[in-house]
């Protein structure tokens, strides 16, 4: 099973934490076998929204910089591109659109 993975108190200076709202978001249409949970802190707090995408076995990814109002559609291809991806590994990340340039960190499968 993979899991995406959110901030729930991600916030720009001055704004609400809008980690839930991406969660509730990302909960509708994502395929079989992904699950979304709230985390209290990814620890990239200096560019909010952060998630990130794991499964058993597989590379992980960390994003930062999302914006739930508009790349939503984006993480759900995230998430179809990485179940598709033998051990996780997305060697094409163009069709991930402006999601693809807030990767931060990849971390190879152990």
């Amino acid at each position: 099973m993979d899991c995406i993975t959110i901030c729930a108190t991600c916030a720009a200076p001055g704004e609400a934490p809008e980690g839930a709202v991406l969660a509730e978001a990302l909960r509708e249409g994502l395929s079989d076998g992904v699950v979304v949970r709230l985390v209290d802190c990814l620890n990239v707090c200096h560019s909010p929204v952060a998630l990130s995408i794991r499964g058993a076995g597989k590379t992980a990814y960390l994003f930062a910089g999302v914006d739930p109002a508009t790349q939503a559609a984006e993480i759900r291809k995230l998430a179809d591109l990485y179940a598709e991806a033998p051990g996780g590994e997305i060697t094409d990340a163009r069709p991930l659109g402006r999601l693809r340039h807030g990767l931060i960190g990849r971390i190879p499968a152990g």
